[in-house]
């Protein structure tokens, strides 16, 4: 069984790893990590058009690297268009959420300069292959059927070097934890109860006073049933959590991680047990404040 399901668990290791990646190395907590590139200041209104990678992001702001390792920090607002590549005449862009943002994706931002010298970003796009191959860390694929140009490629190789240096990179010593809860699901079930809403209530109410804070949510499943199946569900159960959050507590979805679902993979309890069973259907979520920027 364990060699079964070795290449899924790989894969959502790889995701975990981008996930705790996300608000980590802005200027002055551990940019430095990176080697230097030179800081790009875009002028008061000044439009920009930009292609690069996300070397590190913050909840608002990510820092974009271009092929000219010019560092900008792009700004996110709730304006901000997110979405795919037209492909072709017939095909259109395909709309993502801000929790799509990834350290490791290849995008172009557009947009006007800020009194900081900082990019808001008006429209901000990338190909579903560059999200796939963020997302799983090129370790195990690379863009499929995509003629790439020389940019592209360069880009590529700056992306990885990015999620090589955050691999060495422990994301827990970068973060102060200001909330944590741990919401519990009754069998095959993603659905919120009054017990499980007031835990978020309570966690939500943390938040807003926290600075440059991050949601991170993760779903989980115990043992019992199919491992692809466990997956979907503790998926379907982190997915409630954040609709809870954002709808309930408008936490914007930019303060908001990636919402995965780990499945089976991680027990809290003893899965021999009812009570045990019991503990791994649930939903971990917490407040994290960078650092670097909390003081």
């Amino acid at each position: 069984m364990e060699n079964r399901y070795s290449g899924r668990i790989t894969l959502i290791v790889i995701s975990l790893s981008l996930v705790l990646m996300i608000g980590m190395l802005l200027p002055g907590s551990g940019y430095g990590q990176f080697q230097p590139g030179q800081k790009r200041t875009v002028a008061v209104d000044e439009g920009a058009t930009i292609k690069g990678v996300i070397l590190s992001r913050d909840g608002e702001t990510f820092v974009l690297r271009d092929i000219s390792r010019s560092d900008t920090v792009v700004v996110l607002t709730d304006s901000t268009k997110i979405r795919t590549e037209r492909k072709g005449l017939f095909r259109g862009h395909k709309p993502f959420d801000m929790t799509a943002l990834l350290p490791g994706l290849i995008l172009q931002a557009k947009g006007k300069g800020d009194s900081q010298g900082r990019l808001v970003a008006e429209d901000i796009t990338f190909s579903e292959a560059d999200l796939k191959a963020a997302i799983t860390s090129y370790a195990q694929t690379a863009p499929v059927e995509k003629q790439l140009t020389e940019t592209d490629k360069k880009l590529e190789e700056t992306s990885k070097e990015v999620l090589e240096t955050n691999k060495r990179i422990s994301s827990l010593d970068q973060y102060d934890v200001v909330k944590t809860v741990t919401v519990l699901f009754k069998v095959n079930s993603a659905k919120l109860g009054a017990q499980q809403k007031a835990q978020l209530d309570e966690l939500a109410s943390k938040a807003p006073g926290a600075k440059n804070y991050t949601v991170e949510v993760k779903g989980f499943a115990d043992s019992t049933g199919d491992f692809q199946k466990n997956l979907g569900l503790s998926q379907r159960r982190a997915d409630a959590v954040v609709q809870y959050l954002t709808v309930k507590h408008n936490i914007p979805l930019r303060r908001i991680t990636v919402p995965m679902g780990y499945g089976e993979t991680k027990p809290a309890g003893d899965d021999k047990t009812a009570a045990g069973r019991q503990k791994d259907r649930r939903v971990e979520v917490s407040v994290l404040v960078n650092k670097g920027l909390s003081q």
